[in-house]
């Protein structure tokens, strides 16, 4: 059984759509959307430099157009199920059918012009913990004043507040704890930092007209799969203001069966997770087009049921 990825804000590199647009039809669909939304996603994603691509509002409409492009590129794809880390939700819910393509980045930009706004409100950051037991390291990051944003399983946690709460925990790791990295993000994400988003996100969503998925979608809320496409965008709007649980998200895969795991551009994140926590279950990472091959070959192998 194939599962079908999209991954989060920070994955994200210089140029990294470059050798997507040479595929046929690539540069008119990704012109297309963003006349939609009035961000030139080609610019930003092959001559914009890293802080440029940093920026919230340009990153998340950025990450959701390169998932969808490259999985369009797969051809004929019949995943078991689908799921996305944080913004790589919106990608998850267009391969759902949930929203087109174009409803969902109409979505994923007001989501980030709303969260860069919040963010610029307080001086806020994320930073992944390499290492560590998640039973002594919640406590200590709750003790900093800081919130567990993204339980991502295979050891790694990602924490998320102030400037000065993410500069303590440098100075004191939580037992276990080998590293902490910042990451690309630009605010502190899936917490309550990111209230003032979650409003202009409802009225946004009331404009749109959600269907059932059509292929199993399994939420960050609590990895469960989730049936209603309204439910399904509720979710969406919540999910900006709470933690990401892609470690229930991981163990619904594996409760379902999976036995591949395809994350799409662009990839890397995801399936190195899922190297160490899901053992066994092939993966693929599309970072170029030159991985379309194994990608291909792996959908052949297995087969959704």
């Amino acid at each position: 059984m194939l599962v079908l990825v999209a991954p989060g804000q920070g994955a994200q590199t210089p140029g990294f759509l470059t050798p997507w647009l040479e595929l046929p039809g690539a540069a008119d669909r990704i012109a297309a959307w963003s006349d939609a939304i009035g961000l030139d996603l080609a610019h930003y994603g092959t001559k914009a430099d890293a802080d440029e691509i940093r920026d919230t509002a340009v990153a998340q409409p950025l990450l959701v157009a390169a998932g969808l492009l490259s999985a369009a590129a797969l051809g004929d794809v019949s995943p078991g199920v689908v799921a996305g880390h944080s913004v790589g939700e919106f990608t998850a819910a267009a391969f759902a059918g949930v929203l087109d393509d174009t409803a969902a980045l109409r979505l994923v930009r007001t989501r980030g012009l709303a969260m860069a706004e919040a963010a610029a409100i307080t001086a806020t950051g994320m930073s992944a913990l390499l290492g560590g037991d998640p039973e002594v390291t919640v406590p200590h990051l709750e003790k900093l004043g800081l919130t567990a944003a993204n339980v991502n399983g295979a050891g790694q946690i990602v924490a998320a507040g102030t400037l000065e709460q993410l500069a303590a925990l440098e100075a004191d790791k939580p037992e276990g704890v080998r590293r902490v990295v910042a990451l690309k993000v630009a605010g502190a994400f899936h917490t309550h930092h990111m209230a003032p988003a979650v409003a202009t996100l409802e009225e946004a969503a009331k404009e749109l007209s959600p269907a059932a998925p059509v292929t199993r979608y399994v939420s960050n809320k609590d990895g469960q799969v989730v049936t209603d496409g309204a439910e399904v965008v509720a979710r969406l709007v919540g999910q900006v203001a709470n933690p990401v649980r892609w470690d229930l998200c991981m163990e619904t895969f594996q409760e379902l069966g999976a036995t591949a795991l395809i994350e799409v551009c662009p990839g890397g994140t995801l399936t190195g997770i899922a190297k160490r926590a899901l053992p066994g279950v092939a993966t693929v990472a599309l970072k170029t087009p030159d991985d379309l091959d194994a990608a291909r070959t792996l959908i052949a192998e297995h087969a959704a049921v």
